[in-house]
């Protein structure tokens, strides 16, 4: 039997999209809003769009569900995959509508996109290139590319070496972080079509 990766169910808007992505690189992936099922997944996936704010809320409200991904990514050390919003609640808290604590598992904060150049559009929509970081050369899974990124807050990150890949628009902007086990994305996977199905099966291979 192959192995199972959670896509968390926590009222996130691109959760199907992220499963039939998924799917389509063979994926055994099952949508749940179970903390027990959590517990014994193999991979996990936070999928995520909307705002920081709601996001958070959204996945605090499910009984249990931040301790049983606490215990089977930060102790278990299951790889784990958050995408876009997803990506943001790693961080410490996002300043969306009103400043909202998020998982704390990497150091930074997500902050709105204010590029000193006034014709640079705010939200980010669009391909862009993915630029890896020299230190995150041999990442597994981060490889460099063009992806589809939608976005209007940014991952702050407070430690250079969780800088995975940046892109740019108008400035430097997070396109990944990694830590140990936990990677996460600003762009969309699902919508990236060969280059993010090349990453999403990468992501199912992956030993961290």
């Amino acid at each position: 039997m192959g192995e199972r990766v959670a896509l968390i169910d926590y009222g996130a808007g691109n959760l199907h999209s992220v499963q039939n992505a998924l799917r389509t690189v063979g994926a055994a992936v099952e949508v749940t809003d179970d903390p027990h099922k959590v517990r014994s997944a193999d991979r996990i996936v936070l999928p995520g769009v909307g705002s920081y704010r709601a996001c958070a809320r959204g996945l605090k409200a499910i009984d249990g569900m931040v301790e049983a991904l606490e215990e089977r990514v930060q102790v278990g050390a299951a790889p784990f995959l958050g995408v876009c919003v997803g990506m943001q609640l790693l961080a410490d808290r996002g300043v969306e509508h009103a400043t909202t604590r998020g998982l704390g598992w990497i150091a930074g904060e997500v902050v709105r996109i204010e590029p000193s150049d006034p014709a640079i559009k705010v939200p980010h929509i669009g391909w862009n290139d993915v630029a890896l970081m020299p230190h995150a050369k041999n990442h597994a899974v981060i490889e460099a590319g063009e992806a589809y990124f939608l976005h209007s807050y940014h991952f702050a990150a407070s430690d250079p070496a969780d800088i995975a890949a940046l892109t740019d628009h108008g400035e430097g902007l997070v396109a990944a972080v990694a830590k140990d086990n936990m990677l996460g994305v600003q762009f969309h996977p699902e919508k990236s079509q060969a280059y993010g199905l090349a990453l999403l099966e990468r992501f199912l291979e992956w030993r961290p």
